[in-house]
């Protein structure tokens, strides 16, 4: 760890620095000043190219390639450059729009051309187009990725274990039996249906004006169809085009994400607390590590604390997601600077999504069920045949099967004799009867096994 690392205010950027690399290459200030001057040239090769707009001449080849090297060579010396034009302007954007002025002055066609860079644009016509860049692939690029590898293995996990049976919790106390593996394809179902939640939301973007209504574009240079060449600028950076706003693109789209990631969040923290839970029971053995101590003190300890570390972790991001879900959308009147210092925590928000998902991740790496130990709990558990015997008697008719179920099994455990001592005093169809002498705690799981193995069928 380097002494950058070491003294960083923020965990993100110290201790977990590592782990997040491809989150801080685009949420960075470097990441976002880079995505900056990505939109920048791309808009002054879009005006080049229209035909509408004839103030700006067609680039050469060699002006091209130019604008190409300097979009894709991008540098942290670079924006080092960037920040300290910025020291002067005390302004973000036009510190972007002046290295780059700087850097056509190298090129003579480029130097006559330099008033048509950031041409008719207000700074939130850049900082909304590069922070849904940087959003967009954060989100397919880096996010997705892990999700997708989370459910690859949870599904498997489903499948492999669908027929270890496995008691029921509901309320903390033994119930009807399920499988582990049903358990997990639950995890995953959940899972699915919010990552297509968040397929789902479009990553719009506007590049309009000042306020929304190509003032300054109609006023030079009113035969341009301005939303329709702002259209297909927006577009061809692989984002929706958003035609109605203030000075700011709105951020729905970003609440939208945000709250989509708080849900996908809560259901891996469910998960993390449950995997936990079943580690304290001993259902998960927990695989050592060569050199690790689990207690200053107790050397006995084997912690689980990937999924520790996960929940927590899911819970500083839904903090943060929370807030820039409700925060953003909300602006005064067509502008306040609210906003802009809020956006420079999404890095944060998906870094601890991503740290926290990494975690469960290796959580899974580290456990194995114990079938031995979960057979102890649910092999003893014949109360729990209290509820198919009184549904059956209920079919037929007999008086009062819940109560008689009740008084003989409620707040006490019993075992196999006297759940089959009572099922043989029943006046029930021979067939019912034997059924239910043959049912033990692990055959009543319904049709967990079989669920568990349909779940790529049912998502």
């Amino acid at each position: 760890m380097d002494s950058t690392a070491l003294t960083a205010l923020s965990p993100l950027d110290g201790r977990y620095a590592a782990r997040l690399r491809p989150l801080a290459e685009r949420f960075s200030e470097a990441g976002l000043i880079r995505h900056r001057v990505i939109v920048e040239l791309r808009w002054f090769r879009q005006l080049a190219d229209c035909d509408e707009f004839d103030a700006l001449p067609t680039l050469s080849a060699e002006d091209i390639a130019f604008l190409e090297q300097l979009e894709a060579g991008f540098s942290e010396a670079d924006a080092e450059a960037v920040k300290a034009i910025e020291r002067t302007t005390n302004h973000d954007v036009k510190a972007v729009e002046y290295w780059i002025k700087q850097r056509f002055a190298e090129r003579p066609t480029l130097a006559d051309a330099s008033e048509f860079v950031h041409f008719a644009c207000t700074s939130e016509d850049i900082n909304n187009l590069a922070y849904g860049m940087m959003l967009r692939d954060a989100l397919t690029v880096v996010l997705e990725p892990v999700l997708s590898d989370l459910d690859r293995r949870l599904a498997a996990l489903a499948v492999d274990h669908a027929d270890l049976p496995m008691l029921s919790r509901t309320h903390g106390q033994s119930a009807s039996p399920t499988t582990l593996g049903k358990e997990l394809a639950n995890v995953v179902f959940r899972l699915r249906r919010q990552r297509r939640t968040l397929a789902r939301v479009e990553i719009t973007g506007k590049i309009n004006g000042a306020v929304g209504n190509f003032n300054a574009h109609l006023a030079a240079c009113p035969g341009v169809d301005w939303p329709e060449l702002a259209r297909r600028f927006v577009e061809d950076l692989g984002l929706v085009w958003n035609p109605y706003t203030t000075q700011i693109e709105p951020h729905d789209m970003i609440a939208e994400t945000a709250h989509a990631l708080m849900r996908i969040n809560t259901v891996l923290l469910d998960f993390a607390r449950d995997s936990w839970a079943y580690i304290s029971l001993g259902y998960y053995a927990q695989k050592t590590v060569e050199g690790e101590v689990g207690s200053s003190t107790m050397p006995h300890k084997v912690n689980p604390i990937d999924f520790e570390n996960g929940e927590g972790n899911l819970g500083l991001a839904n903090a943060l997601l929370d807030h820039l879900a409700a925060k953003l959308p909300v602006s005064r009147w067509q502008r306040d600077l609210t906003d802009s210092t809020v956006q420079r925590s999404i890095g944060s928000a998906l870094g601890y999504c991503l740290l926290a998902w990494r975690s469960i991740e290796r959580g899974l790496d580290r456990i194995e069920p114990d079938p031995a130990r979960i057979a102890a709990d649910i092999d003893p558990a014949w109360e729990v045949l209290a509820e198919p015997i009184q549904t059956v008697m209920r079919l037929h008719g007999i008086e009062h099967p819940y109560e008689k179920l009740k008084a003989l099994t409620r707040g006490r455990r019993i075992d196999a004799e006297a759940v089959r001592e009572f099922i043989a005093t029943l006046e029930l169809p021979e067939a019912d009867r034997d059924r239910l002498l043959a049912l033990t705690p692990a055959d009543y799981t319904g049709n967990a096994a079989a669920m568990a193995r349909l779940i790529e069928r049912y998502t």
